[in-house]
């Protein structure tokens, strides 16, 4: 398992950074590629549906979710 690589983001106008392990951030990258969105733009639609916690976790769990379920209009349905 690789160790966590920490990158800056800027979402609703602040700056940011996550941590992921390089898996998760291929997975993200492939998953903005599939939805043809910036990996930023994404993180912001993650960060804006996230329930409090952290937002490195919350695309862990996003990625993880995504995968299991097919498509993020799943996931939001199985959440409510």
């Amino acid at each position: 398992m690789s160790r966590p690589v920490k990158r800056s983001f800027t979402i609703a106008g602040h700056r940011t950074s996550i941590s992921l392990e390089a898996s998760f951030w291929e997975a993200l990258k492939n998953l903005a590629a599939e939805e043809r969105v910036p990996v930023a733009q994404l993180i912001a639609r993650i960060d804006q549906g996230r329930d409090g916690g952290g937002l490195s976790s919350a695309v862990r769990v996003w990625i993880l979710n995504r995968y299991r379920y097919g498509t993020a209009q799943k996931i939001e349905r199985t959440a409510s």
